[in-house]
């Protein structure tokens, strides 16, 4: 029976240009290339959901990661700069963020590390849960509100933070471009000097190096420079329980954020287009009447006589009509109700909760022997809490706004209606022909404020009129309000503008009468952001480079299309904290696999540190003698910590040979024997390919590991230890097989599938 048990195989519509097994589930993520991103089972390579490409999200992925549970897969985008974090549930974005350069590289991992402290706050109930009261549910009948909060899923939430223990989204990009976020979320550090575009990176599980693996060379040459870089990020390491406390509350106020867009959203859909009507209907009236008499004249004579001109009771009657009215009425009464609730509800427990984690973020920089060392800047996490209370400020001037605003049209449409009825000689209720004084003077001042003519709006917003007072606090724009709040006569505005001392208190939030909702809001996201930003660039200048080695020169591809699994490849050892780099240098020993071998400690100096395998001939189909290897290795992924697996080529490729899936354990390579002149004694300073004759060499011939590929062109595999699978694509991109890869006998294979099914069933995945 042959090693390795084919489970599936499927010919695909499209090109394939990554793929990543899910850490913890029997599910393998694809991306192709017009943009999709595809989710499939194991069983028979059975699709479970598709993303298709989208125009505010992206058409270009560049790259793929899983989050270490399994639950969000993230991926990268180069025409729109973004990256999303989906979740594997169903085919839904959860959150997104846009970065400087497109993404061309991302890993994520797990901190493993233990101590007290961090134990005792993995521990702890977090006090937010308790002080502050659960955030409502964003209405589901809005249809740009993210589903993460809608009344389905209140608590998705919880799920973009995951655990407690701290995971981390590291990204590589072109132009000396890393970036690390905690959670998948938020921005922890931003590392530089490290030169060339990013092909693969690996941040070790204790957090104290960062390794790295770039291209350079000018887009005129034909060859660029592979070079790999070690990164002394023990800044990380040594706060790790500040880190992770820190970026909790980072992740809970990015979360907070989009809480609050989502809920300025849905407050924008509920103002509806309608509300302008009133606006439109007086503006074209007054371009069209012959009368020297002012609109607010005309409604006034109305209001105390009783008589309307030709040209009003036409305007009425004809292009507003009772039935009009009514709707309008209605429309307003509505949607203003809406505004109000999302204001009440929403907006301002989203803030208040804002506000609760920022003053808990400037309790902890207030620590400075904890907290300064990570760039934690009181001061501005001061200007952060001062930003939210204005924008609380500005959200209770809406709600007067709207209050106002519904008393005034509510008494305005009540004796309109009246007035309308009157004119078409209609019978009136005698409960609505009831108007006392008080009722008159009101809609007397209604009109006397809003019915004045300001030719001065017309440039800005094409009408003379502004009735409508509650959508221009909705627009994204930053004009000044087209109508501000009346603050002659406020007693305490007054107070405060004659009181120098006081409108300087750091007590008081700053008031923006002229500006719109959105407007404080942008403000208020600059101000955080920029408060956040100060730890990313603190933590990423600490980082600094411990050792660069050039390892080949590579002739770069024509083919634009960039691929995640192509040597040379990373990989972190969790249990002993080593870095692996497998790579092939296109010279004369392309036959041989490197393995360059590094701690993540720098301080300690590891053993055969660099090492070259060759593949003796195992498939005994002839009996020639070779001088090298009889095999070339077209990729290669650590299976498992002890494991690689490879897809290996005859160099003598004939007619009917095959491509061959092997496996081997690095304790061939890496033997106790070793004798410290088998070590690599050549120099860092030259590139390795300029010296392959150095580097000691081992043979590997392997026995039951490996299983002829046959009647499929192997180019790339795409590996996962934990659930024992791996996935092998054509070199055509679209000739997919999955493989089940430690497999004995069949009665082993049974009681396999159906710990796989036990297994499926506790963790489900809607299939499609």
């Amino acid at each position: 029976m042959p090693a390795f048990r084919q489970v599936g195989e499927k010919q695909l519509p499209q090109e394939i240009i990554f793929m990543a097994w899910s850490p913890k589930r029997d599910l393998i993520a694809l991306a192709n290339k017009v943009g999709e991103v595809l989710l499939h089972r194991l069983a028979n390579f059975q699709r479970v959901w598709s993303l298709p490409p989208n125009e505010n999200t992206g058409k270009e992925v560049t790259s793929l990661a899983w989050r270490p549970d399994g639950k969000i897969l993230a991926f990268g985008l180069a025409d729109t700069k973004k990256v999303i974090l989906c979740d594997v549930e169903k085919p839904e974005s959860l959150h997104s963020f846009s970065v400087d350069t497109p993404v061309t590289y991302m890993h994520w991992m797990e901190v493993t590390e233990e101590s007290s402290v961090l134990t005792s706050f993995y521990n702890a109930e977090d006090e937010s849960n308790l002080l502050l009261p659960k955030l409502p549910a964003l209405p589901k009948n809005y249809s740009t509100t993210a589903k993460i909060f809608s009344e389905e899923k209140s608590d998705e939430i919880m799920k973009l933070l995951g655990d407690v223990r701290l995971n981390a989204l590291v990204l590589g990009g072109n132009s000396e471009f890393i970036e690390i976020y905690a959670y998948g979320m938020y921005k922890i550090a931003t590392v530089t000097g490290v030169s060339g575009s990013c092909l693969g990176l690996c941040l070790s599980s204790d957090l104290k190096s960062l390794s790295v693996i770039t291209e350079t060379g000018d887009s005129t040459s034909i060859m660029s420079e592979i070079s790999y870089f070690q990164l002394d990020t023990s800044l990380l390491s040594t706060y790790l329980p500040e880190v992770t406390r820190m970026a909790r509350k980072f992740t809970h106020i990015s979360t907070l954020l989009q809480y609050i867009r989502l809920s300025l959203t849905c407050m924008c859909e509920a103002w509806e287009e309608i509300l302008m009507q009133m606006d439109s209907r007086l503006t074209k009236f007054v371009q069209e009447k012959n009368t020297a008499t002012s609109v607010q004249d005309e409604f006034m004579q109305l209001l105390l006589w009783g008589k309307a001109s030709l040209e009003l009771q036409s305007l009425l009657m004809n292009q507003l009509t009772v039935k009009g009215l009514k709707k309008l009425g209605q429309s307003i009464e509505s949607s203003y109700s809406s505004i109000q609730k999302l204001v009440i509800s929403h907006l301002q427990s989203g803030s208040e909760a804002l506000l609760y984690h920022l003053s808990e973020l400037k309790g902890m920089a207030s620590w400075k022997q904890k907290y300064e060392p990570l760039g934690l800047d009181a001061t501005g996490i001061e200007d952060a809490i001062t930003s939210v209370g204005s924008f609380i400020l500005k959200a209770n001037e809406l709600l007067q706004v709207i209050d106002s605003s519904m008393k005034n049209f509510k008494a305005f449409f009540r004796w309109l209606y009246v007035a309308m009825l009157r004119m078409s000689e209609d019978h009136v209720l005698p409960e609505l022909n009831k108007m006392t004084q008080k009722d008159i003077s009101f809609v007397a001042d209604f009109l006397t404020e809003h019915f004045n003519e300001a030719p001065e709006l017309y440039n800005r917003k094409g009408k003379y009129f502004n009735v409508e007072r509650v959508g221009q606090y909705l627009k994204d724009e930053d004009d000044d309000l087209v109508s501000p709040p009346n603050i002659e006569g406020n007693q305490w505005y007054d107070f405060l503008q004659n009181s120098t001392h006081l409108k300087e208190s750091p007590l008081l939030f700053p008031y923006y009468p002229e500006k719109s909702l959105h407007f404080v809001k942008r403000q208020m996201e600059g101000i955080i952001d920029r408060c956040l930003q100060k730890p990313a660039n603190v933590i990423g200048k600490s980082v600094n480079q411990a050792v660069c080695i050039p390892l080949y020169k590579a002739t770069r591809s024509e083919d634009s299309t960039p691929r995640l699994f192509q040597l040379p490849f990373l990989w972190n050892d969790k249990s002993s904290n080593l870095h692996y780099v497998l790579f092939t240098m296109s010279d004369s020993s392309a036959s041989r696999i490197y393995i360059l071998r590094r701690h993540t400690d720098i301080s300690r100096s590891v053993s055969n540190g660099l090492l070259a395998v060759e593949f003796g001939n195992f498939l005994n189909t002839a009996n020639e003698s070779f001088e090298n290897s009889p095999y070339s290795c077209l990729d290669a992924h650590f299976y498992d910590d002890e494991t690689i697996t490879v897809v290996l080529k005859e160099n003598e490729e004939q007619e009917g040979k095959e491509r061959i899936l092997a496996q081997f354990p690095l304790s061939l390579v890496y033997t106790k024997e070793d004798a410290p002149e088998k070590e690599f004694s050549g120099t860092t300073t030259k590139r390795l390919d300029e010296q392959s004759d150095l580097i000691p060499t081992h043979t590997v011939f392997l026995e039951s590991q490996w299983r002829i590929l046959e009647n499929m062109k192997a180019q790339y595999v795409a590996v996962n230890g934990f659930r024992k699978v791996s996935c092998v694509l054509s070199s055509n991109l679209r000739h997919v097989r999955v493989f089940e890869m430690d497999v004995e006998d069949d009665g082993e294979a049974e009681e396999e599938d159906d710990d796989d099914e036990e297994e499926s069933s506790s963790h489900h995945v809607p299939e499609m």
